[in-house]
């Protein structure tokens, strides 16, 4: 299996990288969020170790770009007693966690946890639209719809929560990388695109919603 490991702490990520190596995995080191990234978009990890405190672009920002971008599994490395840390990764989509210090063999056995369910999740399913996140397609009573990959993301989010209400400030930073010059108004722009593939009637949306004054939702 591929594995990007991003850490600032060089003994943490040595560490993890030769017990990883020792178990036949594939493994990309990576020493700050911007590193991880770029090795992110071009070596297409099957799973992700990441510190949440590192220079130039940090644990969180990391794992919005990877949620994105699709549903690789990610497991935040985080501090000693780090309650808060923990409830904010799971919440943000973090598949998992491990807390410093820790014994190389919770590692192993919470990569192999994550893997059993992430192969149960690959298909999302929310009334009669389908996203196969393996394939990258989308069905909707049984016809295929073609979506750009904006589009995708954007449906895609919002069917791994169906029924809540997403802010535009959220789908920013949840769709775009820290710094970009995205805005609300380039969120309209894509539910209006998507709206005219999905919806029956593009002018009365029934499945993509707008909660006036909230955000948008998609009804299960």
């Amino acid at each position: 299996m591929k594995i990007l490991i991003a850490e600032d702490d060089a003994k943490v990520l040595e560490m993890l990288h030769t017990f990883l190596l020792a178990k036949n995995h594939e493994t990309f080191l990576a020493a700050d969020g911007m590193e991880a990234i770029e090795k992110f978009n071009k070596e297409k990890p099957d799973m992700i170790l990441s510190d949440i405190t590192m220079p130039r672009l940090d644990g969180w920002e990391l794992l919005y770009y990877v949620r994105a971008a699709g549903q690789t599994p990610v497991i935040m490395i985080t501090g000693q007693d780090a309650t808060d840390d923990v409830v904010k990764a799971l919440s943000a989509g973090a598949d998992d966690y491990i807390t410093k210090p820790f014994k190389l063999r919770e590692v192993e056995a919470r990569i192999e946890a994550v893997l059993r369910r992430s192969r149960a999740t690959l298909v999302l399913k929310v009334g009669e639209l389908e996203i196969d996140d393996k394939s990258k397609s989308v069905r909707l009573r049984g016809k295929t719809v073609k979506l750009s990959p904006k589009e995708y993301e954007l449906l895609k989010l919002f069917a791994s929560e169906p029924g809540r209400v997403f802010s535009d400030e959220e789908l920013v930073r949840r769709l775009w990388p820290k710094g970009s010059l995205a805005s609300s108004t380039d969120i309209k722009r894509y539910i209006y695109l998507l709206r005219q593939k999905i919806e029956q009637d593009a002018n009365n949306p029934q499945l993509i919603q707008t909660i006036t004054g909230f955000g948008y939702k998609l009804i299960a």
